[in-house]
C-alpha cells in the first residue's frame, strides 16, 4: 500500500505547492494601497481595510492547509517505508579486484636482433 500511497501524496504535494505558489503571485498585496493612502487615491486606512476574505484569499488558505497536511503525511510515509535499503551499497557484491595495469612483456627470446644491438 505504501508503494502507492507515497507517490501520491508526493504528486499531490507538488501540484499544492504550485497551486500556492501561483495564488500567492496572482493576489492583490495589502502594501499596494499604501500609497493611496498618502493622496494618489482613496485606500480605507494606511495598510488597506481588510474586509471579508475574498475568493483568492480562502483558496490559498486551504490550499496551504492541504500542502502543510500532505507535509505531515509524507513525513510520516517516508519515516515507516521498509522497502529503501539501509544504504547504497546494500544490494552490491563484492567481486575480486582487477589488475588494472596489464603484465609486462615477455623477455625477449636469445635469439632476437635486441641482442645485436651495440650498448
Amino acid at each position: 500500500m505504501t508503494n502507492f500511497l507515497f507517490p501520491f501524496v508526493l504528486t499531490v504535494h507538488v501540484l499544492v505547492g504550485l497551486g500556492v505558489i501561483g495564488l500567492v503571485l496572482i493576489q492583490h498585496g495589502k502594501g499596494a494601497d499604501m500609497g493611496a493612502a498618502f493622496g494618489s487615491g482613496a485606500s480605507g486606512s494606511l495598510f488597506g481595510s481588510s474586509g471579508s476574505a475574498n475568493f483568492l484569499s480562502r483558496t490559498t488558505a486551504v490550499l496551504a492547509t492541504v500542502f502543510f497536511l500532505t507535509s505531515l503525511g509524507l513525513s510520516y510515509l517516508a519515516s515507516n517505508r521498509s522497502t529503501a535499503p539501509a544504504s547504497v551499497m546494500h544490494g552490491v557484491q563484492s567481486q575480486p579486484a582487477q589488475d588494472a595495469v596489464p603484465a609486462p612483456p615477455a623477455a625477449p627470446a636469445d635469439d632476437s636482433k635486441a641482442q645485436a644491438i651495440p650498448k
